[in-house]
């Protein structure tokens, strides 16, 4: 099969090395429009089900990623001028994305795939002799939107606005700072990804981002405001930004997009292409890669090409729908904070914990949280107020 992959993020990359390991005959090239090493955002998390998922699927790249990895094994709560809470954790991973993307591509090399930077697609067209189109271009994904109606795209702009930063601060543990203003509140999750580096991200209520004049500043003065405002957790070390021609600030809106089909003809969604996931679950790159290997599977496990994206289609969008589910409510979370912020820390920090609930939006927060004490006391489920897979889902 003559594979190409348009755009070089985690999913194409690894789809390649997993078609190439089932068939080493396929001809596949992923095709960056960007240049090698350009990648957006700082770090990405992993848990221990995805790490041990990877092993299975492709241990030589999976060794590489596991030595690259930093740990913490805890998560602590800033509540400003009133706690700091400490919890033991299932141990979490970080790692750079820029090595994971590295990492990923020199594997990709080695099994013979072709791998082209600084190489835009605009269409099909350009891709006319190959078997199968795999857009994993993203979020904007041109190749999608070029048949908009068919896949029935959806997009739902989320209220909070945020950026994505990085730190020399390297945090030992998952951060979690809520700081109040006089203009509300900001919150940050941080984590670690390198024995230099930790990721910063930044959400705030669009009240509070224009009360603080961030919507008006440049980068330089939006990065002195936001670490005046997070001191207590950064210890006098910078945040650092992305670089924009025009000096601004990359404050965005999530994006949370769905789609009603996922291939037309030749043409496959992966990732973010195909669906997004708030980043407070930090369930990204766990899903492009497990969008890969579905769909090698599919087409290995069928001869018919239509046939078996049929079948891919069906199995990703039924595993998946259960989180995208669970990180719309916990966005909802997040933009709701005036409902849970002035509860005692431990009982705020329970009712994050559980931010992926259905039923807590409809509850009264002190209400739902004694629900929680009662059931744990009855049944000694330790767990009802913190799941722990929910505790190792954060921003990557």
């Amino acid at each position: 099969m003559k594979v190409a992959c348009v755009g070089g993020g985690p999913g194409s990359l690894y789809f390649s090395i997993l078609m190439k390991r089932v068939d080493p005959s396929h001809d596949i090239t992923v095709y960056e429009r960007n240049p090698v090493n350009s990648t957006y955002g700082w770090g990405v998390t992993f848990g221990d089900e995805l790490l041990s998922y990877l092993h299975v699927a492709d241990p030589e790249s999976a060794r590489a990623i596991s030595e690259s990895l930093v740990s913490w094994d805890s998560w602590v709560t800033h509540v400003h001028d009133r706690a700091t809470v400490t919890e033991q954790a299932e141990e979490g991973f970080g790692i750079s994305r820029h090595r994971l993307l590295a990492i990923l591509a020199e594997r990709a090399r080695a099994l013979g795939v072709r791998v082209e930077f600084q190489r835009e697609i605009a269409g099909e067209a350009e891709l006319a002799d190959a078997d199968l189109v795999v857009a994993g271009d993203g979020v904007n994904s041109v190749l999608r939107e070029r048949h908009a109606d068919h896949f029935g795209t959806e997009v739902t702009v989320e209220r909070n606005t945020y950026i994505w930063l990085g730190t020399t601060k390297v945090f030992d543990s998952f951060i979690f700072a809520f700081v109040e203003t006089d203009h509300g509140w900001l919150w940050c999750y941080g984590y670690r990804f390198s024995e230099d580096r930790s990721t910063c991200v930044i959400e705030c209520s669009p009240a509070t981002w224009r009360g603080l004049g961030l919507d008006q500043t440049n980068e330089t003065d939006s990065l002195a405001l936001l670490e005046k405002l997070f001191a207590d957790i950064l210890d006098g070390h910078p945040l650092i930004g992305r670089s924009q021609a025009d000096g601004s600030a990359h404050w965005l809106n999530f994006r949370t997009l769905t789609n009603r089909r996922w291939y037309h003809d030749n043409l496959v969604l992966l990732g973010d292409a195909a669906h997004t996931t708030h980043f407070s679950i930090g369930a990204g790159t766990a899903l492009a890669l497990e969008d890969a290997a579905f769909l090698v599977n599919a087409l290995h496990g069928d001869p018919r090409l239509q046939p078996a994206l049929a079948r891919y289609e069906r199995q990703r969008r039924s595993a998946i729908r259960k989180l995208q589910r669970a990180a719309r409510y916990s966005a909802q979370w997040y933009e709701n904070l005036p409902r849970y912020i002035d509860l005692p820390p431990l009982e705020l920090i329970a009712l994050q914990a559980r931010r992926e609930s259905a039923l807590l939006a409809h509850v009264p927060p002190r209400l739902y949280y004694r629900m929680g004490q009662t059931i744990e006391s009855l049944y000694g489920c330790r767990h009802w107020l913190g799941s722990k897979l929910g505790r190792t889902r954060h921003a990557d």
